[in-house]
């Protein structure tokens, strides 16, 4: 495990869906969108701190770490789409999740998963254990990809407890199943010189 010895990691929750077919024509492919979260210790909990520097600077850990994990579960396929999010538990602030997944979390996500262009869909909150959250997919080489605007949906029953923080990085091997609402396409992206 490469996630910093700064962030207590109590566990990790892992997740597969994988869609053979909807409504219309049947993929040559399935879909799989896959996300890892990973449940912390927020050192915040509690309390009023104004630097969140201790969350930021080391989340590209986090971002490495999910990222090759996410990667993993998608069983060879490359990843077309990212997102990433999380949530606080109630002793803490969302401002804490936000901390552990901005840029220098979303850059070394980017690397682990084998690149992206585009700025990294997110969601987070504060919540109780239980909770459920939609974490945004987007394609990652070109946001305006409206066929890879999607979501996977989790719900981790025993977090975050209310000192905790979960982190979440998701990806999918591609759009939305019999996508057909317009605007320019992954494989044009692909095409641009």
């Amino acid at each position: 495990m490469s996630i910093d010895s700064v962030y207590q990691v109590r566990a990790f929750h892992s997740f597969v869906q994988e869609t053979l077919h909807e409504v219309g024509p049947a993929p040559a492919l399935p879909l799989v969108k896959a996300a890892v979260a990973v449940v912390i210790k927020n050192p915040f909990a509690g309390r009023w701190v104004e630097d969140l520097s201790p969350l930021i600077d080391p989340s590209a850990s986090l971002g490495t770490e999910l990222g090759a994990r996410a990667l993993a579960l998608l069983g060879g396929r490359p990843a077309e789409s990212y997102g990433k999010g999380g949530i606080a538990g109630l002793d803490g602030e969302q401002e804490h999740v936000v901390a552990c997944v901005t840029t220098v979390f979303g850059n070394a996500f980017r690397d682990a998963i084998g690149g992206g262009e585009a700025w990294i869909s997110s969601a987070t909150k504060s919540a109780a254990a239980g909770s459920s959250i939609d974490i945004p997919l987007a394609y990652k080489d070109e946001v305006y990809v409206r066929s890879h605007y999607d979501a996977i949906t989790l719900t981790l029953p025993d977090a975050p407890r209310p000192d905790e923080l979960v982190i979440i990085a998701a990806v999918a091997t591609g759009g939305r199943l019999n996508a057909r609402v317009g605007g320019i396409t992954a494989a044009e992206v692909l095409a641009r010189p």
